[in-house]
């Protein structure tokens, strides 16, 4: 292969070549921030070089897994909070997890679904630090009112009672 030398014997692991194949698990540090689809170099981990050459870089391309309550858009964070009728029209404090740990978010009295609130910098931290609010992003939590599909008798006489109340038409 162009060196010029013979080997007499070589080993059965490389066939001479100096170098084989194997698996190797290597820990290597994951920024905050990071995308689907970005790109990690880890200078020198790579494979060797030929005739003793020094090792290259390794590429490893990350592939994000969908978080359960959570919508990624950039570095702004989306959450989906849920609340009943009764917390959407009296107003209620409801606990939210977020990627710091619990908040607390204040449902006004007569939120309407789709009302959003958002809380600063509690989204993804920047690649690059810089930016507006020290380098985060922020979570929108997003209310979403929730009708209930299995009331009970006296639950339905008293939402058939508060709309007689408000003077509104219901099914009989």
């Amino acid at each position: 292969q162009g060196s010029g030398e013979l080997i007499a014997s070589p080993c059965s692991r490389c066939d001479g070549a100096g170098r084989g194949e194997g698996d190797a698990t290597l820990k290597g540090e994951v920024p905050a921030g990071v995308d689907d689809g970005s790109t990690l170099r880890l200078t020198g981990r790579g494979a060797v070089g030929a005739r003793g050459g020094g090792a290259g870089d390794l590429y490893v391309h990350l592939s994000m897994a969908d978080h359960p309550a959570l919508r990624r858009d950039g570095t702004t964070l989306h959450l989906e909070v849920p609340v009943s009728i009764a917390q959407a029209a009296i107003g209620a404090v409801v606990g939210i997890d977020t990627l710091d740990g619990p908040e607390e978010l204040t449902v006004p009295a007569g939120t309407q679904s789709g009302w959003e609130h958002r809380f600063r910098n509690l989204g993804v931290p920047r690649l690059d630090g810089r930016g507006r609010d020290r380098g985060r992003g922020d979570l929108v939590a997003h209310v979403a009112v929730r009708t209930p599909k299995d009331l009970d008798g006296e639950q339905e006489e008293l939402l058939r009672r508060f709309a007689e109340l408000r003077g509104e038409e219901v099914a009989p």
